[in-house]
């Protein structure tokens, strides 16, 4: 059996195992002589699937605080999970919003089938920023017992985005043109559409800022014409083209992010700048619990690993009351606030 003719599942199961490798192997090499990502793999009750977790986490010091070593990485994750089960009739009503093919939800609900791979990043070094990564597919079925049962809707969705806590225009630039060079191929007006909507996704509506300097956000790609892309580029496209592009973002997330990691791990770091770098992560941690769609699915989800979905929280983080940090518009700090407060085009 060729590799195109395998039922989607299977590929994209085949397709993230191996990326979960390939980002693993790249952050280790940035930092040879720090443990190793710890591989944890896990199964989900009842036979409805598995996930494996890679996690780097160093181990702390006799005060109990303190990192036992030093390393480029304080924290971070590259996890996948593959799923299967069934969906109740609410959840199926709700997603027939957006798949009009799904037909109206039986009593037991319909099967479904959903593979991923996600990951979070958060370096040591103020200078070196957070990243964040998601790929997905999601399939439903009709109800049977048949070992290939017709599918009956299907989508993927995913994206890329970077966290920096000192503004580098380089490195912004660096990472939105390679995330732009991957996209361009599959249709020129890609790029600023899936872009404009990571703007808007990874926002903190409570503070009026975004999380990052963005990337790529896109969710619902099937082969119906995609709504959120202009009239041009408004054409169905098959599953295989949609497949094509989730794995030209996935590939681009090591020649996009790393080489950025690596050049701003060592650089000189001062007290007031890991102030800033705490502050900046409560930022994100306000996102992932309150308004994160994925966080949210994942601990209503039966059968939830808590670990895995809290994984993409930082080790440490810092709020302060009225902090004056970033209120000076001439300081590093607040040319940083100035791009949260207003999304900026950077290729």
């Amino acid at each position: 059996m060729s590799a195109n003719s395998k039922p989607m599942r299977e590929r994209m199961e085949a397709f993230i195992l191996e990326l979960q490798e390939e980002i693993i192997t790249a952050l280790e090499n940035v930092d040879p002589n720090a443990p190793k990502f710890l591989r944890d793999r896990y199964e989900r009750e009842n036979n409805t699937g598995y996930g494996i977790s890679g996690v780097f986490s160093v181990p702390v010091g006799e005060d109990g605080l303190a990192p036992a070593i030093d390393t480029v990485l304080e924290k971070g994750g590259v996890n996948i999970s593959v799923v299967n089960g069934h969906l109740s009739q609410a959840a199926v009503q709700q997603m027939r919003a957006e798949h009009a093919s799904l037909p109206p939800p039986p009593e037991g609900g319909l099967p479904f089938f959903a593979a991923g791979l996600s990951l979070v990043i958060h370096p040591r070094n103020p200078h070196a920023p957070t990243s964040h990564a998601n790929w997905r597919y999601f399939e439903v079925m009709e109800p049977g017992d048949s070992e290939n049962p017709k599918t009956l809707a299907w989508w993927f969705g995913g994206g890329s985005d970077l966290t920096p806590f000192y503004l580098y225009e380089e490195d912004a630039v660096h990472f939105h043109k390679t995330m732009k060079d991957a996209s361009d191929p599959f249709g020129t007006q890609v790029y600023p559409a899936f872009k404009k909507w990571c703007d808007e996704y990874f926002y903190i509506t409570h503070r009026k800022e975004t999380r990052g300097i963005g990337g790529l956000f896109w969710d619902d790609f099937t082969d119906a014409p995609h709504k959120s892309l202009s009239e041009s580029e408004k054409r169905p496209r098959s599953i295989e083209e949609i497949f094509a592009y989730v794995q030209a973002l996935g590939r681009t997330f090591v020649p996009a992010y790393v080489p950025i990691l690596a050049k701003r791990c060592k650089q000189p770091s001062t007290p007031r700048e890991r102030r800033w770098q705490l502050i900046r992560r409560g930022r994100y941690a306000e996102f992932n619990l309150m308004i994160d769609r994925g966080t949210k699915f994942g601990l209503m989800a039966p059968h939830a690993r808590i670990e895995s979905i809290l994984m993409s929280l930082p080790e440490t983080a810092r709020w302060e009351y009225m902090s004056d940090m970033g209120t000076d518009p001439e300081s590093p700090e607040g040319k940083l606030m100035a791009v949260v407060k207003v999304p900026r085009e950077w290729v």
